[in-house]
């Protein structure tokens, strides 16, 4: 039987099951913390999504003197760490140096700059910095110990309310990133569009995005953070399906597979117009899964545009199809895809969908297997899941499909 509810999910480290929450108790909260220090933001920020359109947003950075750590671009960036192979622990030892100065803001304060909104203003010029920012902070109080545990999110941790801040330096600005943010004629999906070309790390795009830089003047506002991350996968995705769906189809079944920290995939294209699909397995005693039963998310769409937002698998189908629209771009075909996610139990804490982009891409630069068959592509593949293959192929909606309408290549 499936399961389709996530215990974890609805405790958020609340203790609902009776047990020590295995994602507090893997944090270092051995970090001493004071009101008053000066740290290097990776630069990194927060924009929360509770009783939206008034937000909590800030800033977040390590207290130097106690980490002695003056490269922080690691603390906050996916591609980092799974370029590096950090395990979960680390990531969260990383995770729990960050203390999270925080203010309350609205979200059309994006366009305003005066003294009210210093912080925000302040804000904005460090998200917009490639490397570290040195940065002198005043808190209202010491930070607390808790945690915004999010699926699409990493752990945002140490919250304090922030009395003052202020930059010691003059934060790195790429001139692409300063030439669109003053830009306030471009539209926001241009501009990230721009953004990606000129190489700037989609991490750092859902940064800028979320602080309010990009788009025409009167429209920019804060966007929350998990609603960013998901908006410049979904933008950069659909730019690249534009060119995509004209290329010819992949000749053969071609299937790929990685995995990082827990979460296994494996990746089949088939020759055929394009179409999508990722079916996500949570085994028993994964991260959202504290049930005896497996649950199963999946959301696809077919060779037209997909119109509502993917409920089930969230942010990670985005992230998945902007990974395989770069791959099909860069090979210059389109085909069907299935992406298979195994999920399981070493991944006891959420690392954003970021890593999942990674892993994905990271499947895609390896040599891929070719098959003459779709059964012979499906066993291979299950010799790398620990759970059967038919959960996945018996629920997919692409694979029903697959082969039912005759090719017009069959009578040439």
């Amino acid at each position: 039987m499936l399961f389709e509810k996530k215990l974890c999910l609805k405790c958020r480290g609340r203790g609902f099951c009776g047990k020590p929450c295995r994602i507090y108790s893997k944090i270092n909260w051995g970090l001493k913390t004071r009101k008053h220090f000066s740290g290097n933001s990776p630069p990194e920020i927060f924009i929360g999504r509770f009783n939206y359109p008034d937000i909590n947003a800030g800033i977040l950075s390590p207290n130097d003197s106690e980490t002695g750590d003056e490269n922080t671009e690691e603390l906050a960036m996916p591609e980092i760490w799974h370029k590096s192979k950090f395990s979960i622990s680390h990531i969260l030892d990383n995770r729990g140096k960050l203390i999270y100065g925080r203010f309350k803001t609205k979200i059309r304060n994006a366009r305003i700059y005066n003294e009210k909104n210093k912080f925000l203003n302040l804000m904005q010029e460090i998200c917009m910095a490639y490397k570290p920012v040195s940065t002198e902070f005043l808190l209202k109080k010491p930070p607390s110990k808790k945690l915004e545990i999010s699926k699409n999110t990493t752990i945002i941790g140490n919250p304090a309310p922030l009395k003052k801040a202020r930059i010691q330096e003059n934060p790195k600005v790429k001139p692409k990133v300063d030439y669109l943010v003053s830009d306030t004629d471009c539209k926001s999906v241009d501009s990230i569009k721009e953004l990606y070309k000129s190489k700037i790390p989609v991490t750092h795009i859902s940064k800028i995005l979320s602080a309010g830089l990009l788009g025409i003047k009167t429209n920019r506002k804060l966007v929350p953070t998990r609603w960013s991350i998901t908006a410049t996968d979904d933008t950069l995705s659909k730019n690249l399906l534009k060119k995509i769906k004209y290329y010819p189809e992949i000749n053969e079944i071609l299937l790929f597979h990685s995995y990082y920290n827990g979460n296994h995939y494996e990746i089949l294209l088939l020759p055929d117009r394009f179409s999508f699909e990722v079916i996500e397995a949570e085994t028993i005693g994964s991260l959202w899964n504290q049930t005896e039963e497996i649950g199963i998310m999946q959301d696809y769409e077919f060779f037209h545009e997909r119109k509502k937002y993917a409920y089930n698998t969230t942010g990670a189908y985005y992230a998945n199809r902007l990974a395989l629209c770069e791959y099909l771009e860069f090979i210059k075909k389109q085909a069907t895809a299935l992406f298979i996610r195994e999920v399981r139990p070493e991944y006891y804490a959420p690392l954003g969908v970021g890593i999942l982009r990674e892993t994905c891409r990271a499947a895609f630069q390896k040599k891929p297997e070719k098959f003459q068959t779709l059964k012979e592509a499906l066993q291979q593949a299950q010799t790398r899941l620990k759970l059967p293959i038919k959960i996945f192929t018996d629920k997919s909606a692409i694979l029903k499909e697959y082969g039912k309408q005759t090719r017009l290549n069959k009578w040439i």
